[in-house]
């Protein structure tokens, strides 16, 4: 089954965040929190609070998300380097986005971010380079967006709303997620790059 770690990390997810809905204890257990961090060396804290999310809109989103890229990423990973190298990727794009927002409120006891949007922000972005012309659909609107284009605007506008401030999404994670993603993906294989600029410049090809 090609995509069975995608299903099981959705599985998870879902699940922890359903019960951690009815548990107040439980998700302030597990959400970022960095004074717990700094002064308690909660570090697992860098991790769980990926699989926790506000609210049900905010896990939906999430997971819908990675339904739909993260199979194909899994498959193309698993070639590579395995079903545990793709896993590891998706739990190491947790930490890796999270990381700036810890070390800029790491002595900020108000401070408080969950989700998985870092991690699915770098499997979205690991797709993008393997079908740059492939369309993302978004909501209300009916027409695909090409991937690369899509690509462009979600990091102008997470850059633009992380120096704006205010809020309560972490733009930073959802930025750091996606550049961790292309990262890694050019690391593990780098003909991706080459292969990438070849499609871009081959709408009729690019896939």
């Amino acid at each position: 089954m090609e995509s069975i770690v995608t299903f099981a990390i959705i599985g998870v997810t879902v699940l922890v965040s359903w019960r951690a809905f009815g548990d107040r204890r439980l998700i302030e257990r597990l959400l970022l929190w960095p004074p717990a961090i700094d002064r308690h060396r909660q570090y697992e804290r860098l991790v769980t609070h990926g699989f926790v999310h506000a609210d049900w809109m905010h896990l939906l989103f999430n997971m819908i998300t990675l339904f739909f890229f993260g199979g194909v990423i899994e498959q193309f990973f698993s070639e590579r380097i395995g079903a545990i190298g793709y896993l590891a990727f998706y739990l190491s794009a947790i930490v890796v986005a999270i990381l700036p927002t810890y070390l800029r409120h790491q002595h900020d006891p108000a401070y408080r971010s969950l989700g998985a949007s870092g991690a699915v922000s770098a499997v979205l972005f690991s797709f993008v380079l393997l079908a740059p012309w492939s369309p993302i659909y978004l909501m209300l609107i009916p027409i695909g967006i090409p991937a690369f284009v899509f690509a462009l605007l979600y990091i102008g506008y997470s850059i633009w709303m992380d120096r704006r401030g205010g809020g309560n999404v972490n733009h930073s994670a959802h930025l750091w997620g996606a550049v961790y993603g292309m990262l890694f993906t050019v690391m593990m294989e780098p003909r991706v790059a080459t292969t990438f600029l070849q499609r871009l410049a081959s709408p009729s090809t690019g896939g």
